[in-house]
């Protein structure tokens, strides 16, 4: 039973290493619990619960979720990795012998994250078109040239959800209109690198290129201290070239999973129907300030919420992190 205990005197580093790691401490631990009388002089004394401590333990080792590693898909190209799970066995131990934890009290796991041993950063020169499909989030991509009368319709949408996500920007819209730019990052989305003409970037030279990658990226740190991390090329049109110079330039070039095709001004019930029948976790939906999205995005929020899928920005469904217990 949960009365069982030792009393272990250690001092505060050794007391921390002996209780933390039931698989470093048992062995010492154990020899102790066959001589209750036995102490080591300290000023700290601490009575170690070994039936709690082995509980936690083996909660642990039943509960573990293992890493998944980035990969270069056949399809998808560039998918990033999900970090593990596991219960941080000195955390949980010493929170609840904090709070005086007895036999018939709920015990509280505290967790935490098991780092993937392969991230983006290790894969090379790639695009990427999904976040990893365990991670419960997906974003919206909202690339921005034109239609800034659906802007802040579309802001005070996002903002009434509590939503954050990505814009993607034309340097030359982004020149004249810097005030409506720092609206959108004055409301907390991410704004990021979206060429500077919209040009179809496959068919530029090299030195045309990296001017179109180079003026948005000088521009977002210029105009709104932004310091870019993504490039989407226009209309989805590059080549290994474009890649390349994004990358030396410090970006990852990111596509998108699912279009909306707002461009087209489908209904907006069609594109409700659409995102919310085929969204997936981590996938990364395109879209554009159109009278389509703007009618149709609460009803997207609400569909993509319904399937249990959180909405971020692109760093955020593209980053390695899990998406914790109880929160994001």
């Amino acid at each position: 039973m949960y009365g069982k205990k030792i009393a272990v005197l250690l001092t505060g580093a050794a007391l921390v290493s002996a209780v933390a790691v039931f698989s470093g401490a048992w062995n010492y631990v154990s020899s102790l619990s066959s001589h209750p009388e036995s102490r080591l002089t300290s000023v700290n004394e601490t009575a170690v619960d070994l039936d709690l401590l082995a509980q936690i333990e083996a909660e642990a080792a039943k509960t573990r979720i293992e890493p998944v590693d980035a990969k270069v898909d056949s399809v998808w190209k560039a998918v990033p990795g999900y970090n593990g799970l596991e219960i941080d066995v000195e955390a949980t131990f010493k929170s609840a012998t904090t709070k005086k934890f007895k036999p018939g009290d709920s015990l509280t796991y505290i967790y935490r994250q098991i780092p993937a041993k392969v991230t983006l950063d290790d894969l090379g020169e790639h695009p990427i078109y999904r976040g990893n499909p365990n991670k419960p989030m997906v974003s919206l991509m909202i690339n921005v040239a034109w239609g800034n009368e659906y802007l802040v319709p579309m802001l005070n949408t996002l903002d009434a959800e509590q939503v954050k996500t990505t814009f993607f920007l034309d340097g030359s819209w982004l020149k004249k209109n810097p005030e409506l730019a720092g609206e959108i990052l004055k409301r907390g989305h991410e704004v990021e690198n979206h060429a500077y003409t919209h040009p179809n970037m496959s068919r530029l030279s090299r030195e045309r290129a990296e001017l179109e990658i180079a003026k948005t990226q000088d521009l977002l740190k210029s105009s709104l201290g932004v310091d870019n991390k993504w490039f989407a090329p226009p209309s989805g049109d590059f080549n290994q070239q474009t890649v390349s110079i994004a990358a030396a330039r410090g970006l990852k070039t990111v596509l998108w999973t699912l279009d909306t095709i707002d461009w087209k001004h489908p209904a907006p019930d069609a594109v409700v129907q659409k995102i919310s029948s085929k969204v997936e976790p981590g996938f990364l939906i395109l879209m554009h300030p159109t009278d389509t999205s703007s009618a149709a995005l609460k009803g997207m929020i609400d569909g993509i919420r319904a399937k249990g899928l959180q909405i971020g920005t692109v760093s955020q469904t593209l980053s390695s992190d899990r998406i914790m217990p109880g929160g994001s």
